[in-house]
């Protein structure tokens, strides 16, 4: 199915019910019109990170279900599946046959080896300072093979998460077979998840390398294009990246807007938000909240440094049960640039406040996607936090099908809901934009496409918006507000 311009909700397998039978129940229930397309986090067999330690594209976990349940998905929604460009698991049959048959294993060339990498064996001190990495030191993990010698391999993220050489033809049919088989189970969009980790080059930061990253991005996208699939690349980092790769023609994530959100309504000033808006990507997925935190990286130079710890002290004096150690390596966080905590929860859990960020996305250039928290206007789970110490988890909910009726049924789901049928039928969106500032603390954003006209006219110190439409020219109608 064709990407259509139409919200994309964000979830996990079994987080919208037990398992993909229960999560294509609670589609047809409750998210027709709400919904038209579904990013499906790593459903396949992972062993961690909730699926993004995957050990074989091939297969769905059977505790989920099996490709069935997610081709039956794909007939009714358009669709994104993730592929770990930059890694595979630890458990996988690709690194346990490397272990145990070393240099005459057939998949010894998937992966880097410092022996191999680095001139001596060992990078420099200089060399580890450079990388832009993930933990405080080096990024490796020493592994034990089967005939007792032991080698350290390049280990970017969790140690159940190795990395993969995407230089090697070994690699590059790895990704062509794995990619060419995903394109034929129904998939719309594939993820490129942490791209930008993909190349390591000696004398660089290993992040973003030119032009090798480039390569990678037109090899992959050759793969998957002749069957009407695109890639996304998936990079938290300088909002620069996803200007330069839309300049390419590539689809891009928004992973600014979260911020600058939360920004605009915590101080009431428009100027900030509507700069971005006006100069971002326009063939681009928007987000508020994902699976992980809401990112600051992303807001570099589109904040001021001043503004940026504002918008996080607010954060954290105003939001809703949400502390600052939920986003330190008390809980397992990886990334200081994350803050761990739900959208709704970010913004005090106030309906007010929550609807009219939801309004910024959808009148927002892109195509918003909205994670299933987020769909039911979620608090923070700090049940679930403090039971497995996992940071991100206070946005990973377990949702049964009796907690879902109980949410939709709550008024300000009811409101989102509404928004979002809005945003998927208006033919307005498939125009132009106009983003004009009233006042320091209004701002009106007006799509326009033929005969039809969206306006959304917002005051971000109350937090009062109203909705408009209008065809032929005629009288404005509200439509939310």
């Amino acid at each position: 199915m064709q990407i259509k311009n139409e919200a994309m909700l964000i979830t996990y397998a079994d987080s919208l019910g037990r398992n993909l039978q229960e999560l294509n129940e609670i589609l047809d229930k409750h998210l027709k019109g709400v919904v038209g397309g579904v990013h499906l986090l790593p459903f396949y067999p992972s062993s961690g990170d909730r699926g993004f330690a995957p050990m074989d594209y091939t297969q769905v976990d059977e505790s989920f279900g099996s490709w069935s349940e997610v081709e039956e998905m794909s007939r009714k929604f358009y669709m994104m599946y993730d592929f770990m460009i930059n890694h595979i698991s630890r458990q996988s049959p690709y690194f346990r046959d490397f272990l145990d048959k070393k240099e005459d294993s057939e998949y010894a060339d998937l992966f880097i080896r410092y022996k191999d990498f680095w001139p001596g064996g060992e990078p420099t001190d200089a060399d580890v300072d450079l990388i832009y990495k993930r933990k405080p030191r080096a990024p490796y993990v020493e592994v034990t093979f089967k005939d007792g010698t032991t080698e350290k391999v390049w280990c970017t993220f969790d140690e159940q998460q190795i990395d993969l050489d995407v230089t090697t033809e070994t690699t590059k049919k790895f990704v062509r077979d794995n990619l060419t088989f995903l394109a034929g189970k129904g998939a719309s969009i594939i993820r490129l998840d942490a791209f930008a980790y993909a190349n390591k080059k000696l004398g660089t930061n290993c992040f973003f390398v030119e032009p090798e990253i480039w390569e990678m991005l037109k090899y992959s996208e050759d793969i998957v294009n002749p069957t009407g699939i695109t890639v996304l690349p998936e990079i938290h980092e300088h909002y620069s990246i996803q200007l330069k790769i839309a300049e390419q023609g590539y689809y891009v994530y928004d992973f600014a807007l979260p911020m600058l959100v939360l920004h605009a309504l915590f101080s009431g000033k428009a100027h900030r938000l509507a700069h971005w808006l006006q100069i971002c990507p326009r063939k681009q997925f928007t987000t508020l909240d994902t699976h992980d935190g809401i990112g600051v990286v992303d807001v570099k130079d589109l904040l001021s440094d001043e503004e940026a710890e504002m918008t996080r002290e607010h954060l954290y004096s105003q939001g809703a049960n949400v502390k600052k150690i939920y986003s330190t390596e008390a809980y397992n966080n990886l990334d200081i640039y994350q803050i761990n905590c739900t959208y709704y929860s970010a913004l005090g859990n106030d309906d007010q406040a929550y609807l009219l960020a939801r309004a910024l996305q959808c009148f927002a250039p892109g195509i918003p996607q909205i994670y299933y928290v987020g769909l039911l206007a979620g608090e923070n789970d700090i049940e679930l936090l403090e039971s497995t110490k996992e940071g991100r988890n206070i946005n990973r909910h377990y949702y049964t099908k009796e907690e879902i009726e109980v949410e939709t049924k709550r008024p300000v789901v009811q409101k989102l809901f509404q928004l979002l049928k809005f945003r998927n039928s208006c033919p307005a969106f498939s125009g132009d934009i106009t983003i004009q500032e009233k006042s320091s603390h209004e701002l009106e954003i007006t799509w326009k496409h033929q005969a039809s006209e969206a306006k959304l006219a917002a005051n971000l110190l109350t937090k009062q918006f109203t909705i408009l439409a209008r065809e032929q020219a005629g009288e404005w109608t509200e439509v939310f507000g």
